[in-house]
């Protein structure tokens, strides 16, 4: 009998309902095995570009007291560097993988579906269509547009066929609702939201300027988790595929109230920087006392709850 926790996501059975976020993981495969054996339901790789990058100046992370900024720029391989060796850790990752592309141009996103077909596998397929931190050298995300994130979606899941294809989208919208409504009206199978906020930036008062070499990075951290919710929850009401929540999940509280807003399955990503990777097996054992509490046999039981 596998574990209560367990949950089926677009036809595949995920161990628990926690995902690893792009991102965290940077090093392909190596930080990818090891976030894999933490505890985590499924770990989604650090999202590809067409091209490999270097990524933006130093610094690129900065810790505030209840916000993280990021301004990494996607930094990696490329696409023909880097399928290969995404390739290898699906082959030997313990858990679910979900493979994060990103692309400013419908036709790259279908260069990685085509380079990814035959070798995925199992995995889920996610479409990175929103990237605050890169805007400024690779143009405005195809996110930001209902139309051109539908586009994006329509073309890989031509492609890419029975393979789960996940749609990421940024919260930096008027209707991030209008924006997933047209991603599965394109075909995806599944909403991942959200993106990091912003960007936002820190000054240092000492040097009288930026912290971050690309002087504004992406919010993550607890200090976006209520609008997280409420994007969540919009979502849900507008769509009927299946939404992964993420940003600002730190405690069992935050996992829970995501899941009544209407998310499958949870990003547990920032946290990590905050609380180290025993906050996954910390989010568990309070997912089982709930469900003991209540007399859930399934979190399925209680997705979307907040709207009954």
């Amino acid at each position: 009998m596998g574990d209560i926790l367990s949950i089926d996501y677009c036809g595949v059975i995920f161990p628990n309902p926690l995902v690893l976020p792009s991102g965290i993981a940077q090093e392909i495969p190596r930080d990818h095995d090891r976030f894999a054996k933490s505890g985590v339901g499924a770990v989604t790789t650090k999202s590809l570009t067409p091209e490999p990058r270097e990524g933006n100046p130093l610094p690129r992370v900065l810790k505030t007291e209840n916000a993280f900024l990021n301004s990494v720029g996607l930094r990696g391989p490329g696409l023909e560097k880097g399928i290969p060796l995404v390739a290898e850790f699906i082959k030997t990752s313990p858990v679910p993988v979900i493979v994060s592309v990103f692309a400013t141009t419908v036709r790259d996103f279908e260069r990685f579906a085509e380079g990814f077909l035959p070798v995925i596998g199992n995995a889920l397929f996610e479409l990175n269509l929103s990237c605050p931190n890169v805007e400024d050298d690779m143009g405005k995300p195809l996110g930001i547009g209902a139309d051109s994130s539908a586009a994006a979606v329509r073309a890989v899941k031509k492609i890419m066929g029975k393979v789960p294809v996940l749609a990421k989208l940024t919260p930096n919208v008027p209707s991030i609702a209008e924006v997933a409504k047209a991603c599965e009206a394109a075909g995806a199978d599944g909403i991942v939201a959200v993106n990091t906020f912003g960007p936002g930036m820190v000054i240092d008062i000492v040097r009288k300027k930026p912290v971050l070499g690309a002087k504004r990075g992406g919010v993550s951290g607890p200090g976006i988790k209520t609008m997280t919710i409420r994007c969540i929850y919009d979502i849900y009401e507008a769509v009927k595929i299946p939404i992964i929540g993420m940003g600002g999940i730190t405690t069992t509280q935050d996992a829970l109230e995501a899941i009544m807003a209407g998310a499958t399955l949870v990003g547990v990503g920032t946290a990590t920087y905050f609380k180290g990777v025993g906050v996954f097996e910390e989010i568990k054992s309070g997912l089982r006392q709930y469900m003991e509490k209540e007399g859930l046999k399934s979190l399925k039981g209680i997705v979307g709850a907040a709207h009954t």
